[in-house]
């Protein structure tokens, strides 16, 4: 048996009081804005009035003479950076583009776009300060859907950038930045063989992640060359590593400290103000704090795609898929890089498609340069993907559960990008929804039910800790992940497991870039696989040193003791070992000085591969015929998590990902005028759901172990955020006998389809 399997586990598993708990519901936790410095000064950014417009001059003149104004910062000031895409299609960036997005250089390409800053003595003072400096703009028409960005006569955002990616692409000048096709089978033949196919186009709209802490820094560039940098990020190497590219500087010039994290869904996987912050106090010899306010944070920072997807299946009369075609237009926002590769990855891989054909468009558009939202693209696609397996299961007049189940791709199965599928708990999740209560129980007047799946591939990537015993026999685990969905509880279990002591004598510890070795972000539910096997690899490398070192106290062979509860035992004793008796993990550490020093053990991994996660939404809603008004009365999330290390965090996450697309599906979306000016940059326009918007979410832990890791471990944090958006459109077309293919189904929308059905 796998070591998954037939392992009991004492710690991991258990539900514990969270490291962090005491500190950030006390107000001690330090967040990115919390950070001060003496001398400090304040940093604000003069943002674009217009979507698309060059920048014909800027005159700092009068700003600079206001008091209190210590240094005003234009792209002149500075490096000019190659653009020019670096890493693979799925994975990499544009440098160039990145640090033109920090701050505008002869264009710029959407309402808030970056095009100076200043430092002053106060931060109302340097926003005073902005509102003096003089830009002349030569206004440009702006590109704001994807419609108007492919048409022939469209404005080109970047006149000299070639599409990237797959044959065929297009000649001349475009909005198209990357093409993306993957095929397999025969199409033609497969639809000529269907007996029914369905087919529709959806639409979805920009959304924000919503985190509730808004980005903030604090840089201190010293007379010796050398950098830090606090701020509120999900990879602090991440941050060194941008940084150091846009300001051309030695990486090993920049120390960067990851405060607290007030939420990042995958919006703090990249730079905004720290190349900015870090330039103006070079510029001033002073410390410099920036903090976004609420609405910069909407109009300048990345939300995921607005996106439109022309999909198509065709089936055989008893159900079985065989055919899917798939057009996937994605925004991208002002610089190439949308969450498009993603949704052509996971459209079709969750059910078995002998035939396909799957296009995906990464297209730029006079809006903010998008970024990852929790399982960037899989949402999108699953709401096409899942609303036509709905209307396939009512065409068929088949269970929706039992389609997918005949359908759903198993161990061994291929997935239309490539790889094959391990071991996945897609049918298992499947068949706990069939079984659970929610999805038998009556619904009221005017309700309806919806279900649909999701998946998310999961990340490894490169994680490093380390791992040492203090003279008490406490542990501590340090690691260089920002901790945004549990993973101090989660290191700091895993290391209780593998030294067998109480999860209270572990400290779990986020370092910064020069304390820990190098991790890769925290994203793409990667942190507790990946970086949970160093911790556990170095764990085991602190038991095998504690083996060794009671081996030698006994005068033994290392082979002849093993570690038991918390102790070295001694195997197979002589009849003249009677007086070694078992060396507890604090008596070991109190001899430490005597047998070899200091206890301290580091890993580094590069898992090639993760394990993917597999959910399942049941969804229940009300709603009102005369008003459109939507209400979701009942919902359930059921998910493999392939091992629950922290089962509390696990059901949070499930919650929170179900949550925040339930607000996609319902209310969430930017809102443009005609010139580009987002109308709606603000939580009291922006509508994202509140407490009493929801019911509880139910959930249900799916654990079909993963054998790429210890202890079978999958990612949670991205799966739970795929299905809600069709689970929520499937619902209300049951409520409604309306199909919408729009998000949100704001009331005025849902009375629009209703009206339609009874005419």
């Amino acid at each position: 048996m796998s070591e998954q399997t037939d392992r009991k586990f004492k710690q991991v598993g258990t539900r514990p009081i969270r490291p962090d708990g005491v500190d950030k519901v006390t107000g001690r936790a330090r967040y990115g804005a919390d950070a001060s410095l003496p001398r400090m000064l304040h940093g604000a950014v003069l943002r674009s009035p217009y979507a698309h417009a060059r920048i014909v001059s800027i005159d700092t003149s009068k700003a600079s003479e206001l008091p209190g104004v210590k240094a005003i910062l234009t792209a002149d000031d500075l490096p000019q950076v190659e653009t020019g895409w670096v890493g693979d299609i799925a994975y990499g960036s544009d440098l160039g583009e990145m640090a033109a997005n920090i701050m505008a250089r002869r264009k710029v390409l959407y309402h808030g776009h970056a095009v100076a800053a200043v430092s002053a003595t106060s931060d109302e003072r340097a926003r005073e300060a902005c509102e003096m400096i003089e830009v002349e703009y030569e206004p440009l028409e702006p590109v704001l859907s994807i419609d108007h960005a492919l048409a022939p006569d469209a404005p080109i955002l970047h006149e000299h950038q070639a599409p990237m990616g797959d044959a065929p692409l297009p000649e001349g000048p475009t909005n198209i930045a990357r093409h993306l096709l993957d095929e397999g089978g025969d199409v033609a033949r497969g639809f000529a063989e269907a007996d029914v196919i369905v087919e529709g186009v959806f639409e979805t709209p920009m959304t924000h992640q919503g985190y509730i802490e808004p980005h903030a820094c604090l840089a201190d560039a010293r007379e010796d060359g050398k950098v830090e940098i606090w701020c509120s990020t999900q990879g602090p190497f991440m941050v060194k590593e941008y940084t150091a590219a846009v300001l051309q500087y030695d990486p090993n010039d920049i120390k960067v400290v990851p405060s607290e994290i007030g939420g990042g869904f995958g919006g703090k996987t990249t730079i905004y103000l720290e190349p900015i912050a870090v330039a103006l106090s070079r510029k001033t010899g002073r410390p410099v704090k920036m903090v976004m306010t609420r609405e910069e944070v909407f109009r300048a920072t990345g939300p995921a795609s607005g996106t439109k997807i022309g999909m198509k299946l065709g089936a055989r009369s008893d159900g079985t898929l065989i055919a899917g075609e798939a057009r996937f237009d994605f925004e991208a926002g002002a610089y190439r890089g949308s969450a498009v590769t993603a949704a052509v990855m996971t459209a079709f891989s969750a059910y078995r498609l002998p035939n396909f054909r799957i296009e995906g468009f990464d297209i730029v558009v006079n809006k903010p340069k998008v970024a990852p939202y929790r399982a960037p693209g899989a949402p999108n696609a699953a709401f096409a993907a899942e609303s036509l397996i709905d209307d396939l299961a009512r065409t068929l007049g088949r269970d929706p559960i039992e389609l997918r189940l005949q359908n759903a791709s198993r161990e061994g199965d291929r997935t239309t990008y490539g790889p094959v599928f391990g071991r996945i708990g897609f049918s298992e999740t499947l068949e706990t929804a069939r079984a659970h209560p929610h999805w038998k129980a009556p619904l009221g007047k005017h309700q309806g039910r919806g279900i649909a799946s999701g998946w998310w591939f999961n990340a490894g990537m490169q994680s490093s800790a380390t791992v040492s015993v203090d003279e008490d026999g406490s542990a501590v685990v340090r690691t260089g992940n920002p901790d945004i969905g549990g993973s101090r509880a989660s290191m700091a279990l895993m290391t209780a497991e593998e030294l067998a002591i109480p999860v209270e004598r572990v400290r779990p510890v986020v370092g910064d870039t020069d304390s820990v070795g190098y991790c890769d972000t925290t994203g793409g539910s990667r942190t507790t696989y990946a970086t949970g096997l160093a911790v556990i690899e170095a764990t085991r490398q602190v038991v095998a040193d504690l083996r060794a070192r009671a081996a030698t106290i006994w005068d033994v062979e290392l082979d002849a003791v093993a570690w038991r509860e918390g102790a070295a035992v001694l195997l197979n004793g002589r009849s003249d070992d009677s007086d070694k008796t078992p060396l507890p993990l604090e008596e070991l550490t109190r001899q430490m000085r005597l047998t070899g020093g200091p206890i301290i053990a580091s890993a580094s991994v590069n898992p090639p591969a993760a394990a993917p996660a597999f959910g399942i939404h049941i969804c229940d809603v009300e709603v009102d015929p005369e008003t459109g008004v939507t209400r979701v009365v009942r919902y359930t999330v059921i998910q493999d998590a392939g091992k629950a290390i922290h089962p509390t965090y696990v059901e949070g996450q499930f919650q929170g990902g179900a949550a925040q697309g339930i607000g996609w599906a319902l209310n969430e979306e930017y809102l443009f005028d005609e010139q580009g000016r987002l109308e709606n940059a603000g939580f009291l326009d922006y509508r994202m759901p509140v407490a009493s918007d929801l019911p509880m979410i139910d959930t249900v832990i799916v654990e079909v172990p993963n054998p790429l890791h210890p202890y079978g471990v999958r990612g949670v944090g991205e799966t739970s955020i795929v299905p809600p958006l069709a689970a929520v459109a499937n619902a209300v077309r049951d409520a409604t006998g309306f199909r919408f293919h729009r998000l949100p189904l704001t009331p005025p929308r849902v009375l629009e389809g209703i009206e339609q059905v009874r005419r």
